[in-house]
């Protein structure tokens, strides 16, 4: 039963999708079908339908494919070049690239995105055609000429949004949509007996009576899909992870959001290859496959062969199908994307989340998304490297002799023949070295004698600059008669501090490796450090 709802369902839906890519819908429909089954081969989440998605579509539309020799095979080239990034991307287990995307960037992303997929149906909707070389722009356009919209195209698409809130409700559920975009095609059908002219599928593609025919890519348009085919892939493991998370197998077996990834590849290859645009990993036909009673994966391939009987034996039927109708399954798409709640949770956190949601939106909204998904990546990298950087806290350890240990503010410069031991907390990488310098303290011609012990556990990874600051550190004690002490637990940072110079800078006898005694290797290099002051003092006064 899941297989027959979300193959009848995914027949207006691949259409819709198509018409928002703004290439002929059969390509949707093509996606939807061969995107299932080819995914559904390799997907280690049973509930996950591989289709087309408003985000991915939105890109699709934004990439500028009659530049290309073949237009539509170039389409189909970039179909098959973001499966194979994402196959990639999958195979290296590259969804740790979610961490470093903040939720105010994720928001204002999938916010503008859902106010993009309205503004674009506008036309189709109303029946005026725009003028613009945007979205924005065609809908200050159609605005200022409200007065010049087809009143019967609009009728269709606001009965068909009526009709899609109102049976969504009803026990027909996900086929309410179904039923709702045919019967805002039939009133359509009676405008057009009535000598109306409103748009149908059959108007701007022919939906052929068969399934279609392999067709390889065009390996000279491979450099011009590159930005796409990332972004594409980028949206599409920030959805998938999305299915993979909210959708646990029923069998109790463990999902892998990088297999999932693969099987995301695997589809877009599929589709591309039979003439279908690019897929990914759909929330919403996921939901209404398992929320119709789906178990396994073989509810998408039974899904995938309603699809292809519906398009072999209905394709007439399919061209009947009403442009504003489509146009208003995507607009309730849309606005069901755009979550309030979420925005405002978001604007409650405070001013830089806000500020950071707010261009992220602006952004994705006047610039090309496949654009917009790199800028909102490289946003979120930045706002992490400055959390970071200004989380990082610098703390002195006080050892006592009954075992206590207390945590104190750095002194302002290093004490004379005395052992200073530091505790950072917060990440140690590049970004964080100058903060960590600015919070030890300083180095004066007074702090002879004495030792600093730094302890770096739990580092994985030092990096050249966080070195070079060590090395330079270290060099100043030096001047000065004193010195710098590492305690790491990591074998990496010992071999960092060794290949770069900063351990010949700081001497080897001065990097102690932890054990798993937490405070073990501090209290032998403080012990150390206290027989090395000692012996600093009595040549100092043997000197004198």
């Amino acid at each position: 039963m899941s297989g027959l709802v979300l193959g009848v369902e995914s027949v207006p839906d691949g259409l819709a999708s198509g018409l928002l890519a703004g290439v002929n819908p059969v390509a949707g429909l093509y996606a939807y079908l061969f995107g299932l089954a080819g995914g559904a081969l390799f997907t280690s989440t049973a509930f996950m339908a591989i289709q087309g998605t408003g985000a991915m579509a939105i890109i699709v539309a934004d990439v500028d494919l009659a530049s290309s020799d073949d237009p539509i095979r170039a389409l189909y080239t970039l179909s098959m070049l973001t499966g194979v990034v994402m196959i990639v991307a999958g195979l290296l287990r590259l969804g740790s690239i979610l961490r470093f995307v903040s939720n105010s960037v994720m928001t204002g992303f999938i916010t503008a995105v859902g106010v993009n997929i309205v503004l674009g149906q506008l036309g189709d909707f109303t029946g005026y055609d725009a003028d613009g070389g945007g979205r924005i722009t065609q809908t200050l356009d159609l605005l200022l000429n409200i007065t010049q919209i087809d009143v019967a195209t609009t009728v269709v698409g606001a009965a068909t949004i009526a009709l899609i809130v109102g049976l969504q409700r009803t026990r027909l559920g996900a086929l309410g949509l179904v039923v709702a975009v045919f019967a805002g095609s039939a009133i359509a059908a009676v405008f057009n007996a009535s000598d109306r002219e409103i748009a149908l599928v059959r108007d701007i593609a022919t939906v052929p009576r068969s399934l279609p025919a392999p067709m390889l890519p065009i390996i000279g348009d491979i450099p011009a899909l590159i930005i796409p085919a990332l972004s594409l892939a980028f949206v599409g493991l920030v959805q998938g992870a999305g299915v993979s998370a909210g959708f646990p197998n029923d069998d109790g077996s463990e999902q892998d959001e990088s297999q999932d990834f693969v099987a995301q590849g695997a589809g877009n290859v599929t589709a591309g290859l039979f003439q279908g645009m690019p897929v990914g990993g759909s929330m919403s036909a996921s939901s209404l496959m398992a929320t119709a009673g789906a178990r396994t994966r073989q509810a998408a391939f039974f899904a995938s062969g309603v699809m292809a009987v519906v398009i072999v034996l209905f394709g007439g039927v399919i061209e009947l199908v009403a442009m504003p109708s489509l146009a208003a399954l995507l607009i309730v798409v849309g606005l069901g994307t755009v979550k309030p709640s979420r925005i405002m949770s978001v604007a409650k956190t405070g001013v830089v989340p806000l500020t950071v949601m707010t261009i992220t939106f602006v952004l994705t909204l006047i610039i090309p998304l496949q654009y917009a998904v790199l800028v909102g990546v490289g946003i979120s990298a930045i706002l992490f490297v400055i959390q970071q950087s200004s989380r990082l806290v610098t703390k002195r350890r006080i050892m006592h002799d009954d075992g206590r240990i207390e945590e104190t503010d750095p002194p302002e410069i290093v004490p004379p023949g005395e052992v200073v031991v530091l505790q950072p907390y917060g990440s140690l990488f590049f970004a964080t070295a100058t903060t960590l310098l600015e919070q030890m303290p300083a180095v004066t011609p007074e702090s002879r004698g004495s030792v600093v012990i730094l302890r770096v556990r739990g580092a994985d990874d030092a990096g050249a600059t966080l070195l070079d600051v060590l090395a330079r550190y270290a060099e100043s004690l030096r001047e000065v008669d004193s010195k710098l002490v590492i305690v790491t637990d990591n074998d990496r940072v010992i071999r960092q501090l060794r290949v770069t110079g900063a351990g010949a800078a700081i001497g080897e006898q001065n990097v102690y490796r932890s054990t798993t005694f937490i405070g073990e290797a501090t209290r032998h290099a403080q012990d150390d450090a206290l027989e090395w002051i000692g012996a600093h003092s009595r040549r100092g006064a043997t000197d004198a």
